[in-house]
């Protein structure tokens, strides 16, 4: 049997990643994710986790680990996004199932789940959460899973989003606090809630246009374009928000860069609302809306 040490460097698991990572840089992809792309792979290709991958990568590359890992390099090389190709992201630490009928969930939305944690800080009450426009349900099974007593609605107009949705309630044990409901945004719902959070699509039209491949070709349009100006949704949840919120309750929304000012001008229309704060994500891009209806 070859151990590590006797592994030449052409035959190691890391030369196998490392060549790997150069075919995807000549393909395009923005070097500072070739990295994680090519671990992410090939670990997807191993069924290893993180920690086995890393004290075993000048391990000699395992039979048959060539035919499983190189067709999902080739797949990157197409611009095809890793989640799609693992059939997962993580996100909150949890692993969330993606298809292409929803928006893979991006690190800058933890920061949705982050803000309203901390605003209900009792996190064995009994509140009424809902997620106006679920995709994936990553937010809504987040904070099921972090506020266990609460009672979660999603919400999306994909019935197929709403199906991936309620998979990922079954595989983190969440199901029986969450309802899906097929509506456009709050349509029918009455309230009230303690907080509503929601991720709206918010790109302008003129920049669908100049998307990275792996989202135009890959993520649905009715999630990320959000009207000539990227504002429409919000422009829609805000005045729907009102009605449904307790007093003192909160709507934690995510915006795009460069949206702050017009988000704000949105909110002041609505004189029972108010702009607590925009909180900035770890780039210092400004991306949550933080608005609280009334009350002391």
């Amino acid at each position: 049997m070859i151990g590590p040490q006797s592994a030449t460097a052409s035959t190691t698991i890391e030369a196998r990643v490392s060549a790997a990572r150069h075919r995807l840089v000549a393909a395009g992809i923005d070097e500072r994710e070739v990295a994680l792309d090519a671990e992410v792979l090939a670990r997807h290709a191993l069924g290893w986790g993180r920690a086995r991958y890393l004290s075993r990568t000048r391990d000699p590359v395992p039979p048959a680990f060539d035919e499983r890992f190189d067709p999902l390099v080739e797949r990157r090389c197409r611009r095809e996004p890793v989640a799609h190709i693992t059939g997962s992201r993580e996100f909150w630490g949890l692993d969330i199932a993606v298809t292409r009928d929803v928006l893979i969930p991006r690190p800058e939305s933890e920061l949705l789940v982050e803000t309203a944690v901390a605003l209900l800080l009792d996190r064995a009450a009994p509140w009424e959460v809902a997620d106006v426009g679920t995709g994936s349900g990553c937010l809504a099974v987040a904070l099921a899973r972090e506020l266990r007593r609460a009672r979660v609605t999603a919400t999306d107009i994909s019935p197929t989003a709403l199906a991936v949705a309620q998979r990922n309630a079954m595989r983190h044990g969440v199901a029986s606090q969450i309802s899906f409901h097929s509506t456009r945004g709050l349509d029918g719902l009455p309230g009230p809630y303690d907080l509503i959070v929601s991720n709206p699509p918010y790109v302008p039209e003129p920049e669908m246009a100049r998307l990275a491949p792996e989202v135009a070709r890959y993520e649905p349009a009715s999630a990320l374009c959000g009207g000539p100006d990227g504002l429409d949704p919000a422009r829609e949840l805000v005045p729907a928000a009102v009605a449904r919120l307790r007093s003192g309750a909160w709507l934690v929304m995510e915006i795009g860069a460069g949206q702050d000012a017009a988000v704000t001008e949105v909110v002041t229309c609505q004189p029972e609302l108010t702009l607590v704060e925009i909180r900035k994500d770890l780039r210092g891009i400004p991306r949550a809306a933080v608005i609280r209806r009334g009350g002391a």
